[in-house]
């Protein structure tokens, strides 16, 4: 593949080019040249307007649902939907049937991406059909190429089996997953518990459900070291107490699922199920908490925690709708409101280096791992941008500002 991008401006606070309006020549996976008027003789050439392109953007907690829940969303189109979305990498959810707890299902699933130019890395299930019961084949499956162990959604209730999947995994340096929630005090919760939630009639979930289970993981985790990541914080106090934990020296990550950053639960008045997600929306107080401990490195990266839902467990009651939104087509965008556009690329190509995954730098000789955007005017997202399957976007006809182009990877091109 030979392909020569004019006139791309290089968002890269790491290299030399940072800032620069440059064309960028690509031949068979790697970047030959950077430098200005470059005229190679190409298969392919893109000048887009505005077009600016960075290190490859990654999502640690993707959705797709095949195998077993296809009619939501297939790896092919999954894969296509992060690639024009801008993501070059995507970390894959065990949100499937049966779920991804061996390691012939990690096997399988990478094999399904293998010659897609978006690089799928697996999660495997902590447990035995996230049933939170049993350990499942952690070693096995990280042979197999899981870059990490979680039961998607599903919190431990049992702590002495994260105690034992934390010493166990530090024999072959993996990462564990908790979900943030306890389930005996969220009780039949499904939106936060606030005054929304007592006005509109609705279940709510307290702050405390997250932070008690977050207290609890973290003792944990000082009591027996390993590496610990925390996904999809929503409150003020748990960045406080990731803070703490970062300050005593553990080893913590977490992330923030973009929509938790830019909505808060005054969406819940249109009785919208698209809104109803996990963790909750919260309050403003607590988005703008999140938003700044994004800001000062407490939480490490961002998330579309894109979860495709098929329109009959969607437009449903809003009792009986399930959790979750799609939010890759979005990430971006959604970001651009609330942050500049370098700020929003810093967080979107965080988190590979937790998951040990390999980041390719913007230089002559380097593999090619580039994310391409076009930042500025804000546009209404509406039902005909939607690349996935379903349709449960939480953005539905919200105005978001600017919009990915695609992503160059070593395994060739996805774009509009």
């Amino acid at each position: 593949m030979k392909l020569l991008l004019k006139s791309v401006t290089i968002l890269d606070e790491k290299s030399s080019h940072h800032n620069k309006k440059l064309d960028i020549f690509i031949e068979n996976g790697t970047i030959k040249k950077i430098g200005e008027n470059l005229n190679e003789k190409t298969v392919r050439e893109i000048k887009v307007s505005n077009l600016h392109v960075s290190r490859g953007w990654f999502d640690s907690s993707v959705s797709f649902g095949e195998p077993g829940f296809e009619d939501r969303e297939t790896i092919a189109n999954g894969l296509d939907t992060a690639g024009k979305s801008g993501f070059s990498s995507v970390g894959l959810n065990p949100y499937t049937n049966p779920v991804l707890d061996h390691s012939g299902s990690i096997a399988a699933v990478k094999a399904k991406a293998a010659h897609h130019p978006v690089s799928l890395y697996p999660i495997g299930a902590l447990t035995r059909k996230s049933e939170g019961v049993d350990l499942a084949e952690l070693l096995d499956m990280k042979e197999a190429g899981a870059v990490g162990f979680g039961d998607y959604k599903l919190p431990l209730r049992n702590p002495n089996l994260l105690k034992i999947a934390l010493q166990y995994a530090q024999n072959f340096d993996a990462l564990i997953q908790s979900y943030p929630q306890e389930n005996r005090i969220a009780g039949k919760g499904m939106v936060n518990e606030h005054e929304n939630s007592t006005s509109l009639g609705l279940k709510g979930i307290p702050n405390l459900a997250e932070e008690l289970q977050i207290t609890r993981d973290l003792y944990l985790l000082e009591y027996t070291g390993g590496k610990l990541h925390i996904p999809t914080i929503s409150t003020e106090k748990s960045v406080r107490l990731i803070k703490d934990a970062k300050k005593k020296g553990l080893d913590v990550s977490c992330s923030v699922a973009i929509h938790n950053l830019v909505l808060n639960d005054e969406e819940l008045k249109a009785f919208d199920a698209n809104s109803k997600v996990l963790p909750p929306l919260r309050t403003k107080k607590d988005s703008k908490a999140l938003i700044k401990g994004l800001k000062d490195g407490i939480i490490d990266m961002v998330t579309s925690d894109h979860n495709p839902i098929d329109v009959e467990h969607k437009k449903v009651e809003f009792d009986n709708a399930l959790y979750g939104t799609i939010g890759l087509e979005t990430a971006f965008g959604a970001l651009c409101t609330i942050f500049d556009t370098s700020e929003a690329i810093k967080y979107l190509t965080a988190g590979k280096e937790r998951f040990n995954i390999v980041e390719n730098e913007i230089k002559e000789g380097a593999q090619v791992d580039l994310s391409l955007f076009i930042p500025g005017l804000p546009f209404n997202f509406n039902e005909k941008d939607i690349l996935s399957s379903s349709k449960n976007s939480i953005f539905l006809n919200k105005e978001i500002k600017g919009k990915a182009f695609g992503v160059i990877t070593q395994k060739g091109i996805i774009s509009f």
